[in-house]
């Protein structure tokens, strides 16, 4: 598989092109900064054959190749889509202080367009815990002791969400929301999937690793489950 992401040297961006490259396939990382989302791993001619589930890290068959963009760029999208087989995006609302929720949902417009003039069907995006239900119909972003710090991250994610389940029925889309917390961690292989609600360990916690959330990402894309919908991972 052909797969171009964009946000691919983001924390949780460059575990899932380090993910893909393990299995095989042929990743084109894409960020704004144009650097490779996996530094110092290298290897001559084509990649190895598709290494599957059980591969990690190690087993790279190359670094990934990486292209300087801007998701906002709905040309430049479609220019570097183009031929792919699916197309990643693990962008993330602007962090400079400013309100996100309007550059964001522009850039996942472009994002989409960019897919559609290019011909591509298949769009995975990595989303938000936020938007995630803790009871029926109740967001966890709009729950009283939700922190205002990420509250207007998670709003605009939930615009995002919204855009793609009322505008985008002519892509193959799936947005993948992670646990309330995630970051570096073990690639352990163990984890729950789920939909719109929100999932809780036996301590109450919503936990995943970058590394697991990586390998559910590159798993929607090899086999989708979850077409035109949201789902959610952890443990």
């Amino acid at each position: 598989m052909k797969l171009v992401l964009f946000g691919a040297t983001g924390m949780v961006g460059s575990r899932i092109a380090t993910e893909a490259s393990a299995r095989g396939h042929q990743v084109v990382a894409v960020s704004r900064s144009g650097q490779s989302p996996v530094p110092g791993v290298t290897a001559a001619g084509g990649g190895a054959a598709g290494s599957g589930k059980g591969a990690g890290p190690a087993d790279l068959p190359r670094e990934p190749p990486a292209a300087e963009a801007d998701a906002a760029d709905s040309a430049k999208v479609a220019e570097l889509v183009a031929g792919a087989d699916a197309v990643g995006s693990a962008c993330v609302p602007p962090r400079d202080g400013s309100d996100p929720r309007e550059p964001f949902l522009a850039l996942n417009h472009s994002l989409v367009e960019g897919v559609r003039e290019a011909g591509v069907h298949r769009l995975v995006i990595v989303g938000g815990a936020g938007t995630l239900e803790v009871a029926p119909g109740e967001a966890a972003c709009d729950q009283p002791d939700f922190p205002e710090a990420y509250r207007p991250e998670a709003l605009a994610h939930r615009d995002a969400l919204t855009y793609l389940r009322t505008d985008v029925d002519d892509l193959d889309w799936t947005y993948i929301s992670p646990a309330a917390e995630i970051g570096p961690g073990e690639r352990t292989g163990e984890f729950r999937i789920g939909g719109d609600r929100m999932l809780t360990d036996a301590g109450g916690q919503s936990r995943i690793s970058a590394e697991d959330y990586a390998m559910a990402f590159v798993d929607q894309l090899e086999m989708p489950v979850h077409p035109h919908g949201r789902m959610s991972v952890a443990y």
